[in-house]
């Protein structure tokens, strides 16, 4: 069975848009942290699966195909710039409360297990918010906030920014 890094988009992998979605690819900005993050993840033996709420499509701001077209640019972009590879994008689209697969529910996760053999014992969840965290609580991972936010978390461990996950992140994912 397989390890795996679940990470939340938004915030994680790309710039959070304020009051907004991330529309398209010309809206998308990778944040410079991530292909470092990603390097390490994948030499240290796990693989990476993005799980995302993406509730612009069930308001109408978007439409699925252009979530889907986004993922498929990043994979593209990762692969072709940086030698790096992503699992899998899982996406909710729907809208609060209709679904049992938007964080924190962990349908999403548990999907990504079933259909790539992954072992969520030995697996990490890393998110923004504690909705991420605790979608990853709820399917058995261990989980890392990253945020400077003074709030109450239930995640394994908690670091103020992407630069101190990318620098930590070896030190953390020892089993």
């Amino acid at each position: 069975m397989k390890k795996c890094v679940f990470l939340d988009r938004d915030g994680i992998v790309n710039r959070r848009v304020m009051d907004g979605y991330v529309e398209s690819w010309e809206g998308f900005e990778l944040l410079p942290e991530f292909p470092e993050l990603l390097r390490k993840v994948s030499a240290m033996g796990y693989v990476a699966v993005i799980i995302t709420n993406q509730r612009g499509v069930a308001r109408g701001i978007m439409s699925r195909e252009a979530v889907d077209a986004i993922h498929a640019s990043l994979k593209v972009m990762l692969e072709h710039d940086f030698g790096l590879h992503l699992l899998d994008v899982m996406v909710c689209p729907h809208e609060r409360d209709s679904c049992t697969c938007r964080k924190p529910q962990p349908r999403m996760i548990l999907d990504a297990a079933e259909k790539h053999g992954i072992d969520l014992a030995s697996s990490w969840m890393i998110g923004d918010t504690e909705s991420d965290v605790e979608a990853g609580r709820r399917a058995g991972c261990r989980s890392i906030l990253v945020s400077d936010e003074p709030v109450e978390t239930v995640a394994s461990v908690r670091l103020a920014s992407m630069r101190e996950l990318v620098w930590r992140i070896e030190e953390l994912l020892v089993d």
